[in-house]
């Protein structure tokens, strides 16, 4: 009896660990991997001297708060619908701003 009582209990505790292992997941990859993609259209851009250190200071900033958006809002443990369409909507004006700054006038001479 105490095998089993041993054995369940041990299952139990499995399952709750797992329970928070995943609690901190987004439910959606597509946040993590954009996010991802953008980090590297700014790293590209810095790569290329499309984008000059001040500009890239302030994709940067806003990438952080973009992430920092979504640690906030997955503390519960999910993303809502709500809170998935403003991140993504956060995302859609971060690309468009790291589209503008690569295509504007100002440039810096890369090595």
């Amino acid at each position: 009896m105490k095998k089993v009582m041993r054995l369940v209990m041990a299952s139990v505790l499995s399952v709750a660990i797992s329970g928070i292992a995943l609690a901190g997941t987004t439910n959606d990859p597509g946040i993590q991997k954009r996010e991802q993609n953008q980090e590297k259209r700014i790293d590209q851009g810095v790569q290329s001297g499309q984008l000059t250190p001040k500009e890239a200071g302030k994709l940067e900033a806003q990438q952080t708060k973009i992430k920092q958006d979504e640690e906030r809002m997955k503390a519960d443990g999910t993303l809502t619908p709500a809170e998935r369409r403003k991140l993504k909507r956060e995302q859609n004006r971060a690309s468009k701003n790291i589209y503008r700054k690569k295509h504007n006038d100002k440039t810096v001479d890369v090595k």
